[in-house]
């Protein structure tokens, strides 16, 4: 029964990765789905947690925790909590998360991307990646930028998926590490 459930979960990433890397960077895929719900929390944290630390990290810190949370998960699993299948799962969340930070970059100079609040950052005088970018100087590569956490986060999500395959196929299918 645990392996059925691990193969269906395995079947469910593997369908939103599948979503996610033929329809890249479109809201109406990456930032309409459940996932994206899951990590707006994390994401608006971040944004308070960093906020003594200036404008910049107060800015970036909203994409930064919504990465370094399931980047912290992966590290538990690794370490004071070892589950191979909780690794798999943190090192797919970590690249999922990496793609839907990259859609935000993507918009920073169009300011087409619809906010939280319902109005795109045209509307609301600009977005955290528009400011990031525009003080570091590097506005004009949004684009660029934004396919390499593309990359990335389909690196690791695709890795995770052969991981959990790997888990799934062999004699590593128990829930704990030895």
């Amino acid at each position: 029964m645990v392996r059925l459930a691990r193969a269906l979960l395995l079947l469910l990433l593997a369908r939103w990765t599948w979503l996610f890397l033929v329809w890249p960077m479109r809201q109406d895929v990456v930032g309409s789905s459940f996932l994206h719900l899951v990590s707006l929390p994390f994401h608006e944290a971040g944004h308070i947690l960093f906020s003594p630390f200036g404008a910049l990290l107060t800015a970036l810190g909203g994409s930064l925790l919504q990465i370094l949370v399931p980047v912290a998960c992966w590290i538990a699993f690794s370490t004071t909590s070892p589950d191979r299948w909780g690794r798999v799962v943190a090192c797919w969340w970590t690249g999922q998360n990496l793609l839907d930070v990259a859609l935000y970059v993507n918009d920073a100079r169009a300011l087409t991307l619809v906010l939280l609040g319902g109005r795109t950052g045209a509307e609301v005088e600009g977005h955290d990646w528009e400011f990031i970018l525009g003080r570091l100087g590097l506005l004009a590569h949004d684009h660029r930028i934004a396919w390499a956490l593309h990359l990335a986060g389909a690196v690791l999500m695709l890795g995770a998926l052969v991981w959990g395959v790997r888990l799934l196929r062999g004699s590593e299918a128990s829930t704990r590490d030895a």
